[in-house]
């Protein structure tokens, strides 16, 4: 468990190596490292890692359906369990690059594309080194035209978790019918980007599953009146048929797709035609075997996919060389946080896009790993080095 210094008390990333008897070791993530649960993914990592003990790293298809099912709790799903599966099987895929010789990407079935468009994420915070959060709509236009001017072509922003004084909502407020003053901000807020900031770009409007199908329908129609390219989490992520609900209602592509794990949680998405932008988070959807599967099937659906970022670098890293590698990519999440130094002091690059496009490392595995910096002033740390068969 590293230590994010600043950012400690939101986040804690949890880093599984994985060491093999050639010398060669791997790096992967647990995606738990926002809010609550890194302590459990901690354990998790820990408890998995003896089913993998002396097997040979290169075989990560059976590993990934050996800790799926072994595990007993892998095959009732939930963010835990995968987060734990994720992290070993990213490390695994390491592992296997570096023995070949070559990035993950093409392990994946090579490039699709040399460079991925991003957008600058959870702006409500701020952005690089004008930091939020923000109430008023002058601040909220004054932080797009900074991300603008940095080659940034498209925005992320949750309009609903704080208030004109820059003071954070309960989770209810913005339940159910919506009052007046609360949808007059929110319109307020988008109507002054778009007129002080121009058409000319795209935003993605970002809820956290704050709403339900009564007031996400109702931001979603403001999504439509000011040409939103995307429409994040807006409703309970465990059920799709609300999804479709407000997917019937608006004309904005809905996305969502961070909290929810493997191909069995996204399958009642694409069947109702409620997600048109999947966001797996490659650290706790399965790792990059399962979210390799996910947006093939993605495919099958007509739906595009957007990687979700909000991890340490390793996390960037794992996203980056399997959006390289699908056809029905759609943009990367540059995370306001990743700019941060407290979390790129934690791994050995720095990777950053350049006019608002990425691309992928090029080194052999991931092309990236942990800072010997991070392995010094980790918050836990733990060896595991018995094997248990499972059951």
């Amino acid at each position: 468990m590293l230590d994010a210094g600043v950012q400690r008390a939101s986040r804690r990333p949890i880093i599984a190596r994985i060491h093999t008897d050639e010398g060669i070791y791997g790096d992967g993530e647990a995606g738990i490292a926002l809010g609550t649960g890194a302590p459990a993914a901690f354990g998790m990592v820990e408890d998995l890692a003896r089913l993998i003990i002396g097997l040979d790293p290169m075989n990560t298809e059976f590993i990934f359906h050996r800790l799926l099912k072994s595990s007993f709790w892998g095959m009732g799903g939930g963010p835990i369990v995968f987060a734990g599966i994720s992290a070993l099987d990213i490390a695994l895929m390491d592992i296997k690059g570096k023995a070949l010789g070559v990035p993950v990407y093409q392990l994946l079935g090579g490039k699709c594309r040399d460079e991925m468009r991003c957008y600058a994420s959870q702006l409500q915070f701020g952005w690089v080194d004008k930091l939020g959060p923000y109430g008023k709509t002058e601040d909220y236009v004054s932080i797009v035209e900074y991300a603008l001017s940095q080659g940034y072509d498209c925005v992320k922003i949750d309009f609903t978790q704080f208030d004109r004084e820059g003071k954070r909502m309960s989770t209810t407020a913005a339940e159910g019918i919506l009052s007046r003053p609360f949808i007059d901000m929110v319109d307020e807020r988008m109507g002054a980007i778009r007129d002080n900031c121009g058409w000319d770009f795209d935003i993605i409007v970002e809820n956290h599953c704050r709403t339900d199908a009564i007031s996400g329908t109702m931001i979603g129609e403001l999504c439509d009146k000011y040409k939103v390219m995307a429409y994040e989490e807006p409703a309970m992520p465990l059920n799709p048929d609300m999804h479709k609900v407000i997917r019937e209602k608006i004309k904005t592509p809905i996305a969502t797709g961070e909290r929810v794990f493997g191909t069995w949680g996204f399958y009642n998405f694409f069947k109702q035609d409620a997600v048109q932008l999947i966001q797996p988070d490659i650290c706790n959807c399965g790792g990059l075997t399962e979210g390799k599967k996910i947006c093939d099937m993605a495919a099958v659906f007509d739906a595009t996919v957007q990687a979700h970022c909000a991890g340490s670098p390793i996390s960037t890293a794992a996203a980056l060389h399997l959006e390289a590698a699908i056809p029905n990519f759609c943009i990367h999440e540059h995370h306001y946080r990743s700019t941060q130094p407290a979390l790129t002091v934690l791994c050995k690059y720095d990777y950053q896009p350049k006019n608002g496009k990425y691309t992928v490392p090029e080194l052999p595995g991931l092309g990236q790993e942990m800072s010997q910096y991070a392995m010094d002033t980790a918050l836990r740390h733990v060896c595991v080095d018995e094997f248990w068969r499972g059951l």
